[in-house]
């Protein structure tokens, strides 16, 4: 049985104000046609979210469209939202279930600086990485997850700006095969550093863009290449993706 609005007219404001964000400025004619109200009742309805704010009618025109308020509210809720109190879980629950350890990045210009990490306590081998540490985007998964949700002048930028070394044998320094790998990316949904950044050490990653679709944070799980082989990174990839998605549910 479909669930109703036990409130109607709430029902009905909210939907006034979700076709106006779609459709304004719009006449109340055309309103009232698309709600499939008569024009009395919408045009009550206006009157009351003018009222609050909400909506603002052109004096000329006589077209109504969303104020500002709405965004002023989105942009309170966004200023309240700690990202970590929302990812901690997952990549608690990560680190668990792979018995790896998982890094969370932030995008900082050319680099990824890490804001958490959730050390795996079940092997005794123990990464390096520190939370304030900075790794480039360039030669890390982190890097090439938040580079595939980026345009090529954004990719291109940031590759100027950085100090591009083979750090080891295996560290692309070409911006063409570059290119490729982010095109991979995009493909598979995830990326890898395959030891560009430390030989030993393999990582599979997956971006976390924000709210606007920005590529902005990233994950991770990293582990000595001996644990990391091609097959285990394949299942791997199936667990983190599952993880963004459960992530950005909750976003």
């Amino acid at each position: 049985m479909e669930e109703k609005n036990p409130i109607q007219v709430a029902d009905r404001l909210f939907l006034v104000l979700e076709t106006l964000a779609c459709d304004a400025p719009i006449a109340l004619a055309d309103l009232s046609r698309q709600l499939d109200l008569n024009k009395s009742t919408v045009h009550r309805l206006l009157c009351s979210l003018i009222y609050m704010g909400y909506v603002k009618q052109d004096t000329y025109t006589q077209k109504y469209d969303l104020s500002l308020k709405l965004l002023s509210l989105s942009n309170r809720l966004l200023s309240r939202m700690d990202i970590l109190e929302i990812v901690r879980p997952h990549l608690k629950k990560l680190s668990e279930k792979t018995g790896e350890t998982v890094h969370f990045v932030q995008l900082d210009g050319a680099e990824a600086v890490y804001i958490y990490k959730e050390e795996s306590y079940q092997n005794s081998v123990r990464m390096v990485s520190k939370v304030g540490n900075r790794i480039p985007l360039y030669c890390s998964g982190v890097g090439k997850a938040m580079a595939a949700d980026m345009d090529e002048e954004q990719i291109r930028r940031f590759w100027n700006a950085s100090n591009i070394i083979r750090l080891t044998p295996h560290t692309i320094t070409d911006y063409s095969r570059f290119q490729e790998k982010i095109e991979e990316v995009r493909k598979k949904g995830y990326a890898l550093d395959d030891e560009e950044n430390e030989l030993g050490v393999r990582c599979i990653a997956v971006s976390l863009p924000d709210y606007k679709g920005r590529a902005r944070y990233a994950f991770s799980i990293s582990a000595p290449a001996a644990r990391m082989s091609d097959e285990r990174i394949t299942q791997l990839a199936e667990i983190i993706l599952k993880e963004k998605r459960e992530i950005q549910q909750n976003m």
